[in-house]
Parts: structure tokens; C-alpha cells; sequence
């Protein structure tokens, strides 16, 4: 089973509605989608989008990193030399974490094939269903509290509201607006993608509890190199405190969870690398008694099938982000996961269970 060649593809979908947040707005979902082949024919996919304002990745850098850097690296070697192929991935090129996560996948796609088992079991097979929550965007009260609602007719009871636009006193009437919209029985979590300063973010929340808000957890309330700033907020505040831009390596975990800066961790293939760093970021949190959420950028399902399988595998992971493929106009992916609303299964099929994708035909 040696890796034969690596191909890589450009696939673009549009968003049903923009997707705003306090970094940037999509419209489109942009993606290099990866094509391992083994001697023998097998097929391992993987996917890698850009997300220029987090992970620092584009297109263009992307496709060049695995066909020019990564790629020569491992082509040629066993897949029984797995250690070897995530070491070589993880050390050819500096950063560029979505170029090495969407090669990584493809690699444990085939791993699970090779194995014969679902890439969950593969890798631990704790669970077989997922529930996931979904994200309102950010825009004006009246809006934000009709997307809840609606999102919440579609059977999703946990929403990911996304603040850290405009002032404070505009985010606590944008969650007002929706609790009230809601009920009280519907989990809110919030997502502050580094909006806040930490006084900002101490305020925000400290206010929205004295208000009986009921949030569950605020994501990222500060600037992901303020880590000073995010110990500040989580000792100064009931609600627990989740540390997403501020890790993305086994080294970033390690100082947040040294310091106590954070109460859970979000994992993001494309800021750790892939399912490889990820095992190893989740391992030390959970020794550190902290849980970890399972989050996404705005990817097709096959990037979210690979963060499913992964997050389902390990007991530590209580938390899942994976609504991004709702949000798209078309779903280009044939296999991979289920949804039935909130719900989340696997396909049928070892690996990724993936049996086709829709790409834009050009090999990049």
C-alpha cells in the first residue's frame, strides 16, 4: 500500500445566505480538495479551504504546499509507515496547517480502508452519532433572532451565536432578541471570534448572566495571542471559557492549559494540522482535565466528515461545530456523513466512507 501519487482539485460552492462573523463574511465556499492514490488504485480524500484571516491559508498557497512541498516528502512510502508519514507532513513545510490537514485525512482515509473499519472505529470508535449545533451569524437583532428560530424549527437545539461586532451593548440586545425568540430551553453558546478586548469581554458576559441569558460557553472572547487576556476573562467569569484561535498546535494547547487560561479547547483540523496533532492536542487536555468541542471552517462535507470521524472516536470530545455543509447551496460530496437536522451518522464504507466528489474537473 504505497502512496502513488497525490492530486490536487479546486472546488467552489455557494453559500444559501452570508455567513458573517467579527473577522470576515462569506458568500462562497473555497476549497483545494485532495486525491491520494495508493499502488493499488485505493482512493483517500481530503480537503483543505482557505481561511485567510485565521489561518493565515489561501488557495494558491495551499495547492502549492502539497504539490511542491508535502507531497514529494511522502509518495513512495507504505502506509505501514504511518508514523513516518505524519511526521514528514507535519515537518516539511512551517504553519500551512490546512495544506497538511487535508493531506493527513486523505492518508488516515486510507488507513481506515486498509484497516477495513469506519475511520471512527479505526481511530476508537467511542460513538456512532454526533449531535451538532448550528451557527447564527452576525447582523442586527431582529435578523439573528429570526434565524434562530427558524434554525430551531429545522430540529436544532443548541445554536452558536456569533458576536464581537459593534458594541457591547449591541451583542447583549442581539442575544436578548434571541433568547426571547427561542425560549429558555434552547442552548446558546457564543462565538466572540477575538471581538472583544478582555475588560469588553468580562463585562459582556458578567452582564449577560446577571440577565438569567443562560449561555452555555463564549469562544475566543479575546485576541488569539492574548493569552494573559483569556486568563483574565475565564477567572472573572461563572461561564465557561473556550480557547478556539488561541490553539492550534500541541505547544499552543500546552501553554493555555499551563496557565489555566481556559476552561475547554475547540479543535480545528485546519489549525492543527489534522486528525494526527489533533489526537495529541486532545490527549493533553483530557489530561489536564480539560474537554474539547470538535469545530470546522467553512468546508464541504468531506472535511467535515473527517473532523466527525475524529471527534467521535474520543470520549474527551463532548462538543461539535459541524453545521458548515447545511449551509451550502449543493452538497458535492457522495458518502461521508448523515444529517437528519442536528443529527449526525456515518455512511456505509470503510475510511471516510466517501465515494465521490464533485470538483471543478481541472487537476490543479
Amino acid at each position: 500500500m504505497k502512496i502513488q501519487s497525490i492530486e490536487t482539485f479546486y472546488v467552489a460552492v455557494p453559500l444559501t445566505k452570508p455567513f458573517k462573523t467579527a473577522l470576515r463574511t462569506v458568500t462562497t465556499a473555497y476549497s483545494i480538495v485532495v486525491k491520494v492514490t495508493t499502488e493499488e488504485g485505493i482512493v483517500g480524500f481530503g480537503e483543505a479551504p482557505p481561511t485567510h484571516v485565521i489561518t493565515g491559508d489561501s488557495l494558491e498557497s495551499i495547492r502549492y504546499a502539497i504539490n511542491e512541498v508535502i507531497s514529494p516528502q511522502v509518495i513512495g512510502l507504505s502506509l505501514l509507515e504511518k508514523e513516518l508519514i505524519f511526521q514528514r507532513i507535519h515537518k516539511a513545510i512551517v504553519r500551512n496547517s490546512s495544506a497538511k490537514a487535508a493531506v493527513d485525512m486523505a492518508i488516515f482515509d486510507l488507513l481506515g480502508q486498509y484497516a477495513k473499519l469506519p475511520l471512527y472505529q479505526y481511530l476508537g470508535g467511542y460513538r456512532n452519532k454526533l449531535i451538532t449545533d448550528f451557527t447564527v451569524s452576525v447582523n442586527d437583532p431582529i435578523e439573528m433572532a429570526e434565524d434562530a428560530y427558524r434554525y430551531v424549527g429545522q430540529g436544532f437545539q443548541t445554536l452558536k451565536v456569533k458576536v464581537g461586532i459593534g458594541t457591547i451593548q449591541e451583542d447583549i440586545n442581539r442575544i436578548q432578541a434571541i433568547r426571547k425568540r427561542v425560549g429558555k430551553e434552547i442552548k446558546i453558546r457564543l462565538d466572540a471570534n477575538q471581538g472583544w478586548n478582555a475588560k469588553e469581554a468580562v463585562r459582556a458576559i458578567g452582564t449577560m448572566e446577571d440577565a438569567g441569558l443562560n449561555i452555555e460557553f463564549v469562544e475566543q472572547p479575546v485576541s488569539s495571542d492574548d493569552i494573559e487576556g483569556l486568563k483574565y476573562v475565564t477567572e472573572r467569569t461563572i461561564t465557561p471559557i473556550m480557547a478556539d484561535e488561541s490553539v492550534f498546535s500541541v505547544y499552543d494547547a500546552k501553554r493555555v492549559l499551563d496557565m489555566r487560561a481556559a476552561d475547554m479547547i475547540n479543535i480545528k483540523l485546519m489549525k492543527s494540522g489534522g486528525i494526527h496533532q489533533a489526537i495529541k492536542i486532545n490527549a493533553l487536555a483530557e489530561a489536564s482535565g480539560v474537554i474539547c468541542m470538535v469545530g470546522s471552517m467553512i468546508e464541504t462535507k468531506l472535511g467535515i466528515t473527517a473532523a466527525a470521524h475524529f471527534a467521535a472516536s474520543q470520549p474527551n470530545v463532548q462538543f461539535y461545530d459541524f453545521d458548515a455543509p447545511l449551509m451550502l447551496a449543493e452538497d458535492i460530496v457522495t458518502g461521508g456523513v448523515i444529517y437528519e437536522a442536528s443529527s449526525m451518522t456515518f455512511s456505509e464504507g470503510y475510511g471516510l466512507g466517501i465515494e465521490s466528489i464533485k470538483t471543478e474537473g481541472e487537476k490543479q
